[in-house]
């Protein structure tokens, strides 16, 4: 495997991927191509940016993707939210996942700092 399977927020958006395609069996059937496929498609994009971002090679470029993970970050999150909302899902089965979801903005914001300073050791 590569590099960026060692880091540790893209486990952390692996992990919050399986919690939210574990949510989202709990939705409708009704909602197989509508709500489920919207959700699990904009979690799945979490870890797949980091892991685009980091293969690119430029310090430019990862952050970049890693600015589209937070922005399916944010989109994954909506729809939880909605999904609540509308009565798809209790807030009990998507607490774990926004708190997952929360821990992983956190991560991510850090990271994208860190990548659009200055290059380390100037």
């Amino acid at each position: 495997m590569s590099g960026y399977t060692k880091l540790q927020v893209w486990h952390r958006a692996m992990d919050l991927a399986a919690l939210v395609y574990e949510a989202a069996r709990g939705m409708p059937k009704s909602e197989q191509f509508g709500m489920i496929s919207q959700v699990t498609r904009a979690v799945a994009s979490v870890p797949a940016n980091i892991a685009e971002g980091y293969q690119r090679g430029t310090r430019k470029d990862y952050a970049r993707f890693i600015g589209i993970a937070r922005g399916s970050l944010a989109e994954t999150q909506t729809f939880l939210l909605l999904a609540v909302r509308v009565g798809h899902l209790s807030q009990d089965a998507v607490n774990p996942s926004l708190a997952a979801a929360d821990e992983l903005s956190r991560m991510l914001t850090r990271l994208k700092r860190r990548l659009d300073g200055p290059p380390v050791g100037e």
